[in-house]
């Protein structure tokens, strides 16, 4: 009966924590064979909406979260995408929660799509404090957070992240409008796999990201000033 009990609390733990990913409102659909999935710019009046998809619960596997709204939009064809807060009973906007939120899906014409000026995103990872540094220049992430960097195209610029074992990269922007996305991890700890015992430490990792999840993170995680 004991462990009966257990077992019982652990499915409702993992239920109460599932996370669901819902396709709540088609509009219309859109054939097309865009890859990408952008933020939509707020000024632009030509994006066609689409519908709306809502994330129900928490997850720290924010690919994992991308991915299956990827997937949601490509069923009706969207390329760009606008995160909508809940309102509150006056009709403001709530504080945006990780835990539920909306999704506007749009298609946005390619010559419609907005080109900033070149710029470094550096995600932290989900769970922790991560101390970085750029061209020597210190900084401290908070979980959930991103820096963006105004960059120079054709300057080296190096991240590192300041830790013993820790990973060092040396990036460069080669046009104005050319983003440079990365993610910074926290202290990994792991079992050995060598049959020897023990543990495999790392302390830091720098990965570089694909715009589209790039953009998802950056409306789901607050920028760090």
């Amino acid at each position: 009966m004991k462990n009966i009990a257990i077992i019982f609390s652990v499915l409702c733990i993992q239920l109460w924590s599932a996370q669901n990913i819902y396709l709540t409102k088609v509009e219309k659909t859109n054939d097309n064979s865009d890859k990408f999935l952008y933020k939509k710019d707020t000024a632009e009046t030509e994006a066609i909406y689409l519908g709306e998809v809502e994330v129900q619960g928490f997850s720290k596997d924010d690919a994992m979260v991308f991915s299956l709204v990827y997937k949601k939009a490509k069923e009706i064809g969207a390329n760009t995408f606008v995160v909508k807060p809940f309102e509150n009973v006056d009709g403001s906007p709530q504080e945006f929660n990780a835990s539920n939120y909306k999704i506007a899906l749009y298609y946005t014409p390619k010559e419609k799509l907005t080109v900033h000026d070149a710029a470094m995103f550096i995600f932290a990872s989900s769970e922790k404090d991560q101390k970085i540094s750029v061209n020597r220049k210190d900084y401290t992430l908070s979980p959930r957070s991103f820096l963006k960097l105004k960059i120079v195209p054709g300057e080296v610029y190096t991240i590192s992240t300041k830790k013993l074992l820790g990973s060092t990269v040396k990036v460069q922007s080669k046009a104005n409008d050319d983003n440079l996305y990365f993610q910074v991890s926290s202290l990994k700890v792991k079992p050995d796999t060598s049959g020897v015992g023990g543990l495999n430490l790392k302390s830091g990792d720098v990965v570089g990201l694909e715009k589209s999840f790039a953009e998802f993170l950056s409306a789901i995680y607050k920028e760090q000033q």
